[in-house]
């Protein structure tokens, strides 16, 4: 997640995706997202391996500020809101 293209970027592991962006977008639990206003999601992966997420998760924190910029803009090179095309540009449900 970003504060905008460029900006203050966030990297967590969640096995609800689409709960926990709404979460940060709404600033419904007090976070580093909250803080920095990141609410947009712009990149993500899938795995049904939670040891595998989380490892991966270690790993990205640990990499270079370019290279994170570099995964980001291969699969979303205008930084768009991701979470808009999984909703079709409504919000989740909460319960």
């Amino acid at each position: 997640m970003t504060s905008g293209k460029n900006g203050t970027l966030y990297i967590g592991v969640t096995s609800d995706l689409l709960k926990r962006v709404f979460e940060h977008k709404n600033n419904l639990v007090d976070s580093f997202t909250q803080k920095y206003e990141v609410h947009n999601l712009i990149y993500f992966e899938v795995t049904s391996d939670v040891h595998a997420a989380l490892e991966r998760e270690k790993r990205l924190k640990h990499w270079k500020r370019e290279w994170k910029i570099n995964l980001i803009e291969k699969e979303n090179p205008n930084w768009e809101d991701l979470y808009l095309k999984l909703t079709d540009g409504s919000s989740p449900a909460q319960g």
